[in-house]
């Protein structure tokens, strides 16, 4: 059963639609990041989820029951951030986590549960847990409200732009930690980023949100495959490098600041079988290179048809 279960929701607020038809399914164990530029309807998709807002129509499920505005049932076994951090200013960081404690109702520490001590030191937070909250960086609000979501070790983990604020160093923490929860504790993650780079080496799967519709889907692993390649190469004559090309089943095209570029299979799999073409018909080319999409064009080019 899946964790989370969107169906053909849709949030209108007069004549803004922020989720428009979003279907998605989260598995058990799974890091599923929600990519998104800002005003992609991420947040509020998030909001829906954890029954904050309720969708103007469509069904959200989560850990098997249905979600409705208000309904906090599914809390015990949820952590989530949604939005900016928030702390009681004037407590310290260990006084905030021990109230977060109370609230929840948590023992002090067993097999299940994280004590305030161990989720301080899990996030880094050792030399400020004796700071009052109004005094933290950014970085380090941003690392106190990722504990309070964790000191119970959920079952769902929903956190809404969880680095943002994060030196690069810790970046790399939240990652390694989040990877270590899905994989040893099988805590299930949905984030929310604008980042692909980044989400790209954390998340199993990966759903691109632009103007409150799903885009694209894809599981990390397919992410190369859908990046668009092409050999470029420049000779000293492009226009006999042209017809030598065609005449061997080739397709070329004139590239963005000279040169011809290549997206035939065979020419992307075979490079040196072109090069070889060009030599005998006495253009060996002088550049011969296989460009790939990097994350972020792919990204923009996916959404582009929107995006101005």
């Amino acid at each position: 059963m899946p964790v989370i279960e969107v169906n053909g929701v849709v949030k209108r607020y007069r004549d803004v639609t922020a989720v428009d038809e979003v279907s998605l399914r989260v598995q058990p164990g799974q890091i599923y990041a929600l990519l998104g530029l800002n005003g992609a309807g991420k947040t509020t998709l998030i909001r829906m989820l954890l029954g904050m807002i309720a969708p103007t129509r469509g069904s959200v499920h989560v850990l098997g029951a249905a979600v409705s505005a208000g309904d906090r049932s599914a809390w015990a076994r949820v952590g989530y951030l949604v939005e900016a951090p928030a702390a009681y200013p004037e407590l310290t960081v260990r006084e905030n986590l021990e109230l977060v404690r109370r609230l929840r109702r948590l023992p002090g520490v067993t097999a299940n549960v994280t004590g305030v001590a161990d989720v301080i030191d899990q996030l880094a937070l050792t030399p400020y847990a004796d700071r009052r909250a109004r005094t933290l960086s950014l970085g380090n609000l941003q690392r106190l409200a990722l504990a309070k979501a964790l000191i119970h070790i959920p079952d769902l983990l929903i956190l809404d732009e969880p680095v943002n604020g994060l030196d690069p160093a810790g970046v790399v923490e939240i990652r390694t930690l989040l990877a270590g929860l899905a994989h040893q504790h099988g805590t299930t993650v949905l984030l929310s980023s604008h980042l692909l780079a980044e989400v790209a080496r954390l998340a199993t799967r990966i759903g691109i949100l632009h103007h409150g519709r799903l885009r694209a889907e894809h599981h990390a692993d397919q992410l190369d495959r859908q990046r668009h390649r092409h050999l470029h190469l420049t000779t000293r004559d492009d226009t006999a490098a042209d017809h030598a090309l065609r005449a061997h089943g080739y397709h070329p095209h004139p590239a963005d600041g000279g040169g011809l570029q290549l997206t035939d299979e065979h020419a992307l799999t075979r490079p040196d079988q072109v090069a070889t073409v060009l030599v005998h018909a006495d253009v060996p080319p002088t550049r011969l290179v296989t460009v790939e999409e990097d994350l972020e064009t792919y990204f923009l080019r996916i959404v582009g048809a929107d995006h101005a």
